[in-house]
């Protein structure tokens, strides 16, 4: 899960949903482990029984949201974006600035499944979703 760290209620809601489908089919869900978008996927996430990987941009574990279960400390910043799309099998994008930008194109460089869900429409092979149940039937698919 990626997008952005600013809280908004609408996307929060929707990124809470996708963390809920994810974890119920069994997914590991790992995001950049700190608030808005991220936050509430891994809410969604854990509240479903679900694992949640946060990597922080900070040197400690600390730094990341109440539901990650286990905290990578990058003490990279936004660098740790490339972590991320190292990691990830399949990434669901929500919202987002640049940052989310960055992580798009460096999971699409490395050639992995990318969906959006109100974010970023950038390449061709981004597979667009309306709904959190069609973002996660994509991510799967």
């Amino acid at each position: 899960m990626i997008g952005t760290g600013e809280s908004e209620p609408g996307t929060d809601a929707v990124a809470h949903e996708v963390g809920c489908l994810l974890a119920a089919a069994g997914c590991v869900v790992i995001t950049g482990g700190l608030d808005g978008v991220m936050g509430a996927a891994s809410r969604g996430a854990h509240e479903a029984g679900g694992l949640v990987i946060g990597v922080v941009p900070g040197s400690s574990p600390a730094e990341a949201n109440a539901h990650v279960r286990v905290a990578i400390a990058t003490g990279m910043g936004d660098a740790r974006n490339v972590i991320l799309a190292n990691s990830a099998e399949v990434f669901i994008a929500i919202g987002g600035a640049h940052g989310t930008l960055s992580e798009i194109a460096f999971a699409l460089k490395r050639g992995k499944r990318v969906v959006s869900l109100g974010s970023w429409d950038v390449d061709p092979a981004v597979l667009r979703a309306q709904t959190p149940e069609q973002a996660v039937r994509l991510a799967l698919g």
